[in-house]
């Protein structure tokens, strides 16, 4: 998952020098609903005929009014929600400060979980998460600031930043009933069918004729590998060690990308960027000891 939302980023990043970031978006969650849609099929066929199946593609529980419900107003919030902030504050604002703000979400995972009483947080796991969040500041670069012209894009990031912790955090109840593949795409399709109607027009003005092979191509792997293969990946990761320990491994996200910018795009490693990558994976080895040791004790 983090080798794939590392890499996506070089990836749509040369992708929206051709198209917007909102059509480009809205096509992936095309592209990704209707792939969900038919692997529920599949799996729920496979169920009915005997077939064993993994509980990550399909459970036998009924839905229930309650969980259709919640898998309406998640899908709103960490699908439509989500990628309109995340798309429009990334815009505004600069990718230091984007990346500074992202970089929080395992803090504030941990933070609000905790405070739900969902997860008991280990004084290793609190450790780690700081000592990510020093290399995370190390990694997109010490000159990061808030405030200014770029105020109204950080404060998008954040909202998107709330989305996805909600997001996250409501779904690990559905899916301790419900598969991952399920809870994900029909939330994604709840989602996904306002952002392609607000996108609409802008998708209407792209001449997609002109639009280069390479690009589609990125479209397409971006929607199946980024949406469909990572946020399987997860969800799984949420079912089986919790929001908040899932949540710290997205730190190296950031990491992935620095390292496939500068082979790909030539961006320059500094020092303090392999510093901050050290920094970061000691953090997420330092989570995973607190939760060995929890175990044992």
């Amino acid at each position: 998952m983090v080798l794939i939302w590392g890499t996506n980023f070089s990836v749509i990043k040369r992708a929206f020098e051709e198209v917007p970031p909102q059509p480009f978006n809205a096509l992936r969650l095309v592209i990704a609903s209707a792939v969900f849609l038919a692997a529920i099929v599949v799996a729920r066929r496979r169920a009915q005929r005997g077939n064993p199946i993994s509980s990550v593609l399909h459970t036998a529980h009924p839905l229930t009014r309650r969980d259709r419900i919640d898998l309406v107003w998640l899908g709103l919030v960490g699908h439509f929600g989500y990628q309109f902030f995340f798309v429009g504050g990334v815009a505004l604002s600069s990718a230091s400060n984007a990346a500074l703000i992202v970089g929080s979400t395992p803090a504030v995972l941990a933070v609000v979980s905790a405070l739900l009483g969902r997860e008991q947080i280990s004084r290793l796991h609190w450790m780690g998460a700081a000592v990510s969040a020093l290399g995370i500041y190390f990694v997109v670069g010490p000159g990061a600031s808030f405030g200014g012209a770029s105020l109204r894009g950080d404060l998008l990031v954040m909202c998107s930043v709330a989305c996805w912790v909600t997001f996250t955090l409501g779904a690990a109840s559905l899916i301790k009933r419900h598969s991952p593949l399920y809870v994900t795409g029909m939330t994604m399709v709840y989602g996904g069918i306002p952002y392609v109607a607000m996108a609409l027009p802008q998708i209407l003005r792209v001449s997609w004729l002109d639009v280069s092979a390479w690009t589609l191509t990125a479209l397409v792997l971006s929607a199946l590998l980024a949406l469909n293969l990572a946020y399987v990946i997860w969800y799984m990761g949420v079912q089986r060690l919790g929001p908040a320990r899932t949540s710290i491994y997205s730190n190296g996200v950031p990491v992935v990308a620095m390292v496939v910018a500068t082979v790909w795009l030539g961006e320059p490693l500094t020092w303090n960027k392999v510093a901050g990558a050290t920094a970061v994976f000691s953090g997420v080895l330092l989570t995973r000891l607190g939760r060995r040791l929890g175990k044992r004790a």
